[in-house]
């Protein structure tokens, strides 16, 4: 287990000892952001005092991650749905493939005919502007 971390941080002016077992960094960005709420709500009405801020920051603290969680829910489900889509879409693509293939070589095989008919054709032209033999 990591050893647990002691971090000062200063929240609406005064410094506050946290400890947690996340890194100083981590802690500092977390008491900055509590921080920046809690003036938000203090600017918003300067008579508040500091355990009424302080519920009211938690409160709108509580909001954002109540709306970040129902973001990430909706782009959770948003995921499964895209990857639904891409397997259909895939499957797809593998049927118009393989009819792709089919019609490329029934293509292939009407050209092959079509040739073969042009060399008849062709004979038969030749033969028929041929001169041919006078019988009596």
């Amino acid at each position: 287990m990591p050893e647990k971390t002691r971090v000062d941080v200063l929240i609406a002016g005064k410094t506050y000892t946290i400890s947690g077992y996340e890194s100083d960094v981590y802690i500092q960005r977390v008491g900055l952001y509590v921080d920046r709420k809690m003036n938000e709500v203090l600017k918003s009405n300067n008579t508040l005092s500091t355990s009424i801020a302080a519920v009211l920051t938690a409160l709108n603290v509580a909001d954002d991650y109540y709306k970040a969680h129902e973001n990430e829910l909706m782009f959770k489900k948003e995921i499964v749905t895209s990857k639904l889509e891409i397997e259909r879409l895939l499957e797809e693509n593998s049927v118009l493939e393989d009819r792709n293939r089919e019609l490329i070589e029934k293509n292939n095989n009407i050209l092959i005919e079509i040739a073969k008919r042009e060399a008849e054709l062709a004979e038969i032209r030749s033969n028929l502007s041929a001169p041919r033999e006078k019988r009596y």
